[in-house]
């Protein structure tokens, strides 16, 4: 199970929301990881309201 905060610690170098959604693709791309937990909220200034659809449309 892919959680995000365990992308969030593993990319450090992520500076916006905008920046994390081509992440979350690439790591559902890969096949490695059938499952997405968004168990933080990303606290980026560009985080919109609806983060949590724009990073479930990402992964799936």
């Amino acid at each position: 199970m892919l959680l995000l905060s365990e992308v969030m610690i593993a990319h450090t170098e992520l500076e916006s929301f905008e920046d994390l959604v081509p992440i979350i693709k690439n790591i559902a791309n890969s096949g490695n990881e059938r499952f997405f937990r968004m168990d933080v909220k990303p606290d980026y200034g560009d985080t919109p309201e609806n983060w949590e659809d724009r990073l479930e449309a990402a992964f799936y």
